[in-house]
């Protein structure tokens, strides 16, 4: 991870910002926005690819138009020697769409879909022999995904 201040200047970060509210923007149109040469714009952006400040361009699905109805974090707590029989499980079932290893009592915090309360139950039950799970389920997402403001 870069060290703050040293990869990405404020012209970079108006970029950023830009790419984060629409990824498929062109240069052309990116530029225009900032101000700058098409040119300038690709050069800054693959010298962000190469630094590692930009890792992926990506998409967001709306999972519930897959028929995922429902979102819950899942805190999951390991019992002695399963820690890695647990990661396994949840890396193994695809329905975790998103797992952290945090500190604290937990070991992992995941985001789990699945489309009727019904699944919950089944999909949890097989943690349950190797692991204490704590469940809530998202009633909605104020802030899903936004670049934080960098102070300088």
């Amino acid at each position: 991870m870069p060290k703050e201040g040293k990869s990405v200047d404020r012209v970079d970060l108006k970029i950023l910002r830009e790419l984060d509210r629409s990824g498929r923007i062109s240069y052309s149109e990116l530029a225009a926005k900032i101000g700058m040469s098409s040119p300038s714009i690709t050069e800054r952006i693959k010298r962000m690819e190469n630094a590692g400040v930009i890792r992926n361009f990506t998409i967001e699905i709306d999972l519930g138009m897959l028929g995922y109805a429902l979102e819950a974090i899942v805190r999951i707590k390991p019992r002695p020697g399963n820690l890695h029989i647990i990661k396994k499980m949840i890396i193994e079932e695809t329905r975790f769409t998103t797992c952290d290893a945090v500190t604290g009592d937990d070991c992992f915090v995941c985001r789990l879909v699945f489309g009727a309360m019904e699944e919950l139950d089944f999909i949890l039950e097989p943690f349950h022999e190797k692991a204490e799970t704590n469940t809530a389920i998202i009633k909605s997402s104020p802030v899903r995904h936004r670049l934080p403001k960098r102070h300088f």
